[in-house]
């Protein structure tokens, strides 16, 4: 995952995140690169272009819904504050989310 390029190409299309059926199912708006590129290349760290970057993460238990632990972060230790949200039991799944337009970035899932 990486940040656009000025004159980069980038649809807008709205995406529904995986979640389980609930109030909160919801579809959002997503920009994505046009052109074709690797993906990340590692899928169990937090993509390393938006560290320092504030991001919403929103939690979710078994059922979908909005767990009470869901924060905003500053972006300087988004790892401790994955790891404080999955400290909470009820919780099985994060959204990292744009703070000031809401677009779904990437999920986080309870490992086992």
């Amino acid at each position: 995952m990486r940040n656009a390029e000025s004159g980069e190409d980038l649809p807008l299309f709205g995406y529904q995140p995986p979640l389980p059926a609930s109030p909160y199912c919801e579809v959002g708006a997503v920009l994505a690169h046009a052109a074709p590129c690797a993906g990340p290349v590692d899928v169990d760290s937090y993509p390393p272009n938006w560290r320092g970057r504030p991001q919403v993460l929103r939690a979710y238990d078994a059922r979908g819904w909005i767990h009470d632990a869901t924060r905003a972060h500053d972006g300087q230790d988004p790892e401790g504050a994955i790891a404080e949200l999955l400290a909470e039991p009820d919780v099985v799944q994060v959204h990292s989310r744009n703070v000031a337009w809401g677009c779904y970035m990437f999920t986080i899932t309870r490992a086992g």
